[in-house]
């Protein structure tokens, strides 16, 4: 037998077909795919295997990713059309723009392969990173979900979940949180007035992250938690509620309280729901069309319809429907929403106290309104809370407007009950990329493609994660140290199963 020996094989050896067989196969990034083309002349030629329209290989493969991204999939032919013309005919760059508003909304995938996300509750922080999760700061009933000894955490601190549960999405709201797990089983925790947590159970807080039973069998890609209610997303686009209803804020044409979440039935036959956004007594949903339907409260005007009565069961914004504007991901602020198309245009409305609309001015807005003086950013995501708005550029800068609350707005020169108007960039943070960012009652954290995690705002509970900073209106890092052991790993959760 001849002896056969291996030797190395050069990438412009491989068959070209077999080069975007591997390059889309859904792992890489649009910032790998820009690098190959960099650094490698095999993927800057073209092979005979794609159109001549195409610039190169990684061009082509850009192109092909694209045309499987969850978010372009639904998008009608003229949509489609006007993101490339947006992104200068850039198939690179329209899938950075499609996975940036993903990432954004969901799961961060850093340059060191860690996967985070970030979510700020009223007076308290929730991180998940490399698959667990952390909080810190006032967990008042519960919140916090480290047990009842814990009335404040000055740290991030591990929630003890068992080592094989993968964390993929939490969300922090005013006293009660949840968390979803890669398996689709969603644990939540906190403060339980109106039933909120859907444990069927009332006036007893939940200091420790429990199953909800209900829907064991039901598979959920996102949680959204309001003021004392929740919103789940299964992965099949439909939506369940639980909690206080007073407003209709569940959507089940009632103003009937739920115990355990009751799927919103009003959804059915409309589509399937892709994102949802919770506010104090409203809720949002997007639909894989593009539709946004709004339903609760709406006295403030964050339901769109230019109206201020309550809607108890879901109802779409026609301002977006008449237009043709097919919107990718809202955000539920206290007291006015944000919202992102797929163009990457910003659109807000509701009240416009202390310039929390971006507008230049402190008027409301009954419809939804293009923010225009940023019209010129491809936006990948917007973030609402208590009169202020922050917006992520595809570059990873951040424009941030609205009440300066105590420094949650990150501008060091600014007063800590100043007004923003219009939308304006934060210079403290032109050094990093930011990939996600969250923001609370009076403090704010962001995290950038390396990783990093930085906060600022009130930190008088411990929220930013320094327990020696009373208050920080300069970004600063934050630290997570890991500092639970494997026995509490194990006991604090089996108690709750």
């Amino acid at each position: 037998m001849a002896n056969l020996r291996a030797r190395s094989i050069f990438i412009d050896e491989l068959p070209s077909h077999l080069l975007v067989e591997i390059l889309t196969s859904g792992r890489l990034s649009a910032a790998d795919l820009a690098c190959l083309e960099q650094t490698c002349q095999v993927f800057r030629g073209n092979y005979g295997l794609f159109p001549p329209n195409f610039q190169s290989l990684i061009d082509f493969v850009a192109f092909q990713l694209c045309g499987i991204h969850p978010i372009y999939v639904p998008l009608s032919s003229n949509a489609r059309k006007d993101l490339f013309d947006r992104c200068d005919g850039n198939w690179k760059r329209v899938l950075r723009f499609l996975q940036s508003v993903e990432h954004s909304s969901d799961l961060v995938k850093t340059s060191s392969g860690n996967q985070m996300q970030i979510s700020t509750g009223s007076y308290h922080t929730l991180l998940i990173t490399d698959s667990s999760i952390y909080s810190c700061g006032s967990s008042l009933c519960g919140v916090l979900g480290r047990g009842p000894e814990i009335t404040r955490s000055g740290s991030f601190e591990r929630i003890n979940f068992p080592s094989s549960s993968q964390v993929v999405h939490v969300s922090a709201s005013h006293n009660h949180a949840a968390f979803l797990l890669q398996s689709g089983e969603v644990f939540t925790c906190g403060d339980n007035p109106s039933f909120c947590c859907g444990h069927g159970e009332v006036g007893r807080a939940l200091f420790l992250p429990k199953l909800v039973e209900t829907l064991k069998g039901v598979s959920c890609k996102q949680v959204a938690t309001g003021l004392s209610f929740t919103a789940f997303l299964t992965r099949q686009g439909h939506v369940y509620t639980c909690g206080t209803n007073a407003h209709g804020q569940l959507g089940h044409g009632d103003n009937v309280d739920r115990p355990t979440p009751k799927i919103v039935e009003a959804l059915e036959g409309v589509g399937r729901v892709v994102q949802i956004a919770a506010g104090p007594s409203y809720t949002l949903a997007v639909m894989d069309d593009g539709t946004l339907y709004s339903f609760g409260y709406g006295t403030n005007f964050c339901l769109g319809h230019g109206e201020q009565h309550n809607e108890l069961e879901p109802r779409a914004i026609q301002f977006f429907k008449r237009r043709n504007i097919h919107v990718v991901r809202v955000s539920a602020g206290d007291e006015h929403v944000v919202a992102l198309d797929s163009n990457g245009y910003v659109y807000t409305w509701g009240k416009g106290y202390c310039g929390a609309l971006g507008h230049g001015d402190e008027n409301d807005k009954t419809i939804p309104a293009l923010l225009s003086s940023i019209k010129g950013h491809l936006v990948v995501q917007v973030c609402a809370r208590k009169r202020k708005t922050f917006v992520l550029i595809e570059n990873g800068s951040v424009y941030a407007f609205g009440w300066m609350a105590f420094g949650s707005l990150g501008f060091s020169d600014r007063g800590p009950s100043d007004k923003v108007l219009k939308p304006q960039i934060l210079d403290n943070l032109r050094a990093h990329h930011v990939s996600q960012i969250s923001t609370g009652l009076y403090h704010t954290v962001v995290i950038t493609n390396k990783g990093l995690i930085f906060g600022f705002g009130d930190n008088e509970r411990g929220q930013l994660g320094h327990d020696s900073l009373r208050a920080c209106r300069k970004p600063i890092e934050i630290n997570v140290e890991d500092t639970l052991d494997e026995a509490g790993l194990v006991a604090g959760i089996v108690s709750n199963i």
